[in-house]
């Protein structure tokens, strides 16, 4: 089943045709700051998505390996992308709150949790977790004996 979603105004949209069954929080600062919160994303990977009015679109590259999407007319976060060489290279991770309707989605994973401010809290157990270090670790280049 395809999902749909947009910006606030509507001049970017997107269809995700690759199945969507579960989303993460990420707790970096840099989605805090990005999201005004912690970070819902949804994994998408490189062509599973179809975006419909791409020349609305402003891209920040915020680290050296992803670069940030947002809607330049109102400034809605959008996603953000790998940009890193490897197999995660043009993943997209999709903002769940600019999806039309998540309500069949489930809540599975966070990372960055070492960095989760003691305000957010979740319910529910069981979601496989991550600290900085275990994320940052596979952006990292192989060591020089095995490149």
């Amino acid at each position: 089943m395809a999902h749909t979603g947009s910006c606030v105004c509507g001049a970017v949209k997107f269809t995700v045709t690759h199945p969507v069954t579960e989303t993460g929080a990420c707790h970096c600062g840099m989605c805090r700051k990005w999201s005004g919160g912690v970070f819902m994303g949804i994994e998408v990977p490189k062509g599973g998505m179809e975006i419909e009015g791409e020349e609305n679109m402003g891209i920040y590259t915020s680290s050296p390996w992803a670069e940030r999407v947002f809607c330049k007319t109102c400034g809605s976060s959008l996603f953000y992308r790998i940009t890193a060489p490897g197999p995660l290279n043009g993943q997209m991770h999709v903002g769940m709150g600019s999806f039309d309707d998540p309500s069949d989605i489930a809540f599975t994973g966070e990372i960055y949790i070492d960095r989760k401010p003691d305000a957010y809290a979740f319910a529910g157990e069981g979601r496989h977790v991550m600290t900085q270090a275990e994320v940052e670790a596979m952006f990292a280049a192989p060591p020089s004996d095995q490149a």
